[in-house]
């Protein structure tokens, strides 16, 4: 309450680079007491699918934490972004990341994220189907249902593993001319994709949704 909400400043040029200044303010000073007040946990406890982004593990990772345990013991679905390739490289947001892992049933992120983790994890590899597969295999709190871990690339298909299988769905490209700012287009992806997972649709269903939203 004693501190401002965060803003942002983004910088967009004519070929469609974008730089970004971020001011955290309020965000940063999220604190789990708030998470747990009676009507903030009520909110909690009353939802059935939870998505979290990467980034929160830079402030508040007990709040996540708990949130994914409740999801996992109350068999909803929990939902993660890795978000950035730093929330990989930086020990402390690894070790928080790799701890709420167990309980993730959907992981989202983009190919340099996923190239980022498998270093992390010393895989060596690039090949972003083989390190979907294995994030999948990683181990689960709830082991009644597979991991889905969904990667885009860009304007290339985007990779979704599940059960040991791999699955690519090409995305339907905005013409150059058309493109204005991408800022946000992977925000906009998981929103499209968790659109349609809320109301029991296929993956397939919620990829297509995904790439819609991102496009536009």
């Amino acid at each position: 309450e004693a501190t401002p909400t965060g803003t942002c400043a983004a910088c967009i040029v004519g070929d469609g680079e974008r730089s970004l200044v971020a001011n955290l303010a309020a965000a940063n000073n999220y604190k789990i007491d708030h998470l747990k007040q009676a009507d903030n946990w009520a909110v909690v406890e009353a939802a059935r699918v939870f998505y979290s982004a990467g980034f929160f593990i830079t402030v508040s990772p007990e709040s996540m934490l708990a949130v994914a345990q409740h999801a996992a013991a109350n068999d909803k679905t929990y939902c993660l972004n890795i978000s950035a390739p730093f929330i990989c490289e930086v020990p402390p947001f690894k070790k928080t990341l790799m701890a709420l892992m167990p309980y993730a049933d959907f992981l989202f992120g983009n190919e340099t994220e996923a190239r980022t983790f498998a270093k992390s994890e010393g895989w060596g590899t690039d090949d972003v189907e083989e390190i979907a597969l294995r994030v999948s295999r990683m181990s689960k709190a709830n082991g009644c249902r597979p991991r889905t871990v969904v990667f885009t690339q860009g304007a290339d298909p985007t990779v979704v593993a599940a059960g040991g299988n791999i699955a690519k769905f090409p995305v339907t490209r905005v013409p150059e001319e058309k493109l204005v700012d991408t800022n946000g287009a992977g925000d906009a992806f998981v929103g499209g994709f968790l659109s349609q997972l809320v109301a029991g649709k296929s993956v397939a269903e919620c990829v297509r949704a995904g790439h819609y939203a991102g496009g536009v």
